[in-house]
């Protein structure tokens, strides 16, 4: 086996058509090489474990003790590293709400950690954000979404901003989302007061996503049935959602699964600084957060104030306590977002000729075990072991 090949077998493989046991999967450079074959010495044995691919998130603020809105590219990337050593492959950097040129500097500096590959976008939520449903963003820097304001932060990002969370109740906010659509960036309606009419009116200006569904909105009356069900009912339209414990009911993200079905959720996980970390003070933005038992609020009690998830806990949970399927669960953490971002071509599902973006799992567990990214093993390889016959070069085994 040449020193850029690698062989995984015996892994339960969990692929687009269905879930393989004792599947093999080959690696070679940075891609999947292959599917299928026969055993040989020196495959890595992953009996006992399943392979999923790499997840996307497209909705994090930090983790690690670091923060994206913290415009230091030393944080991003210790926040980046953190959320890929829980199995996060590509993740979009989301800012938080600040002075509209203190957010396009920031933008700034993670555009550059998407040029090197670290990053694949940014993502603004605030300030163009309702201060009804303001949650964890400072009021007084809330703004309308003028285009202009819009555009400016948009043009900070020098190409790579990817989705914009918005109000569209508010002056401007139909405008920027038909500009937005029409510059190829993602509308996602979030964080807002806006009713059933004006939330349809957003989804047939260009809006494609709803930011962390049933958080930050109006909930469902029989009457007025608000921005939630005009969102899980337009098969158009992606619904994040934060499968922590705390931010839904079980039952509710049922409902959600039932309505729109997993090809039209993306897990995400919202998390600002703590993720990764322990309990204590952590800043969000200009924001002071407080964690306690894994939970964050803003200090002053106020609100929840993001998650502290990562995602190898959302699928654990997910699949353990939700009762989703393998297939539904790699659909919601990997293929949709993928797909949302137009990054479908090369990650969120193992297939031949995509990224060699990889997570390991235990079968019975579902704990995480190891990380690829791009061929490389970011966590796990203490743990690998070959078939008899050959030299070490990778597998799984405690």
């Amino acid at each position: 086996m040449s020193a850029d090949r690698i062989v995984l077998s015996g892994a339960r493989l969990v692929l687009p058509g269905g879930v393989v046991e004792d599947g093999r999967l080959a690696v070679e450079g940075t891609r999947i090489a292959g599917l299928g074959g026969a055993t040989s010495a020196g495959d890595l044995d992953l009996t006992g474990y399943t392979v999923v691919p790499g997840f996307v998130d497209l909705h994090v603020h930090g983790g690690g003790g670091a923060s994206y809105a913290s415009g230091i590219a030393e944080e991003a990337l210790k926040a980046a590293r953190t959320h890929l050593e829980h199995g996060t492959t590509t993740t979009m950097a989301s800012t938080v709400t600040g002075e509209i040129d203190e957010v396009a500097r920031q933008a700034a500096v993670l555009s550059e950690l998407v040029e090197d590959g670290v990053l694949a976008g940014v993502h603004f939520e605030g300030p163009f954000i309702s201060r009804n449903r303001c949650g964890a963003h400072r009021p007084d820097l809330l703004r309308d979404p003028d285009p202009a304001l819009v555009r400016k932060l948009v043009d900070a990002a020098r190409g790579h901003a990817r989705m914009v969370t918005l109000a569209p109740e508010l002056p401007g906010g139909l405008e920027s989302v038909r500009m937005l659509a029409d510059l190829g960036v993602i509308a996602a309606v979030g964080h807002t007061d806006s009713d059933y009419a004006r939330t349809l009116e957003a989804i047939e200006a260009g809006a494609t996503v709803a930011t962390h569904l049933f958080n930050g909105m109006p909930g469902i009356a029989h009457r007025a049935p608000g921005p939630i069900v005009a969102l899980l009912e337009d098969e158009r339209v992606t619904v994040e959602l934060i499968n922590d414990g705390v931010h839904l009911h079980p039952s509710v993200l049922g409902l959600a699964y039932g309505t729109a079905g997993a090809s039209r959720v993306a897990l995400i996980t919202d998390a600002m600084g703590a993720a990764g970390m322990g309990d204590g003070l952590y800043p969000l933005g200009p924001l002071q957060v407080e964690v306690r038992d894994g939970v964050a609020m803003l200090a002053d009690g106020s609100s929840i104030a993001g998650s502290t998830l990562t995602l190898d806990a959302a699928f654990k949970r997910s699949v353990t306590v939700n009762g989703l399927t393998l297939g539904q669960a790699v659909e919601s953490l990997s293929a949709a977002p993928a797909r949302l971002l137009g990054l479908a071509d090369t990650v969120g599902s193992l297939e031949t000729g995509k990224n060699a973006d990889l997570v390991v799992v235990d079968s019975e567990s579902y704990d995480l075990v190891a990380v690829m990214r791009g061929g490389r093993w970011i966590t796990g390889a203490e743990w690998l072991v070959p078939r008899a016959g050959q030299p070490a070069t990778g597998s799984v085994r405690r």
